[in-house]
């Protein structure tokens, strides 16, 4: 089982979407989770969410774009709950347009916040990591696996992300501290559902996904739990595919 149970950990991008599924069950499984959102709102609504069945959460509005914000909400949750055991780093955005359309200040934007981002979170959470031992799930996508057809900077810097997972996985597994990534493919989110709006593209999505569907929230949060569980103490350094068959 992915016992997490009093542990402290967070989840950026938590407001919604796999973020706010995987802050859920890390709540459920009994860990105190550090909800991390840019949308005060939704950062403050997955918190209702946890305590009203019962758990411990803290909302945190935070900009993973912003060094010294992250640096700020992260050394909030620390000090709130006394260190830090796990970190998951979720939150992102997508980009959906050829390269010669692409304007730089959009490139440089999905990769501030996708890649950038992520590292200035790995930054700050691995010194309280490191005193204790810990996990990071960085989640990428199948995106920084493959080619996804017009979406270049997105594809660049989940790429990115993945290296960046990797290395870290290497340079910190000798101080008790495991990093790993998760590449879901196309999950029902409402980011996707409104991405797809009216058209087909939930049904074309599906007819090339070997389980005939696509995933759920949940089944990408099921993933990152276990990752951080010590279910999954001997691995560290890996991009799992969360993607019902599709990279086989």
């Amino acid at each position: 089982m992915s016992d997490v149970s009093r542990r402290v950990g967070l989840v950026t991008g938590a407001g919604s979407g796999i973020g706010r599924a995987t802050a859920l069950l890390f709540a459920r499984s009994g860990a105190a989770v550090g909800v991390f959102d840019i949308n005060e709102a939704a950062a403050a609504e997955t918190t209702g969410m946890i305590r009203d069945e019962g758990g411990e959460a803290l909302a945190v509005t935070v900009d993973i774009a912003d060094e010294r914000s992250v640096r700020a909400a992260i050394e909030r949750v620390s000090t709130e709950y006394g260190g830090l055991d796990f970190a998951v780093n979720n939150a992102g955005l997508s980009s959906r347009r050829k390269l010669d359309e692409l304007t730089p200040d959009e490139f440089d934007r999905v990769v501030r916040v996708n890649l950038a981002g992520t590292f200035l979170c790995m930054k700050y959470e691995l010194p309280l990591l490191r005193k204790r031992g810990g996990a990071i799930v960085n989640i990428a996508s199948n995106g920084g696996l493959y080619a996804i057809g017009q979406a270049p900077a997105y594809v660049a810097a989940k790429h990115g992300v993945v290296g960046l997972t990797k290395v870290a996985a290497v340079d910190y597994a000798p101080e008790g501290v495991r990093v790993n990534a998760v590449c879901p493919g196309p999950t029902r989110t409402p980011g996707f559902e409104k991405w797809a709006g009216d058209t087909d593209m939930i049904v074309r999505q599906e007819a090339i996904t070997p389980l005939g569907r696509l995933a759920t929230p949940e089944e990408a949060a099921e993933a990152a739990v276990w990752l951080c569980s010590d279910a999954a103490s001997y691995i560290t350094g890996i991009a799992l595919s969360v993607d019902g068959g599709r990279r086989a």
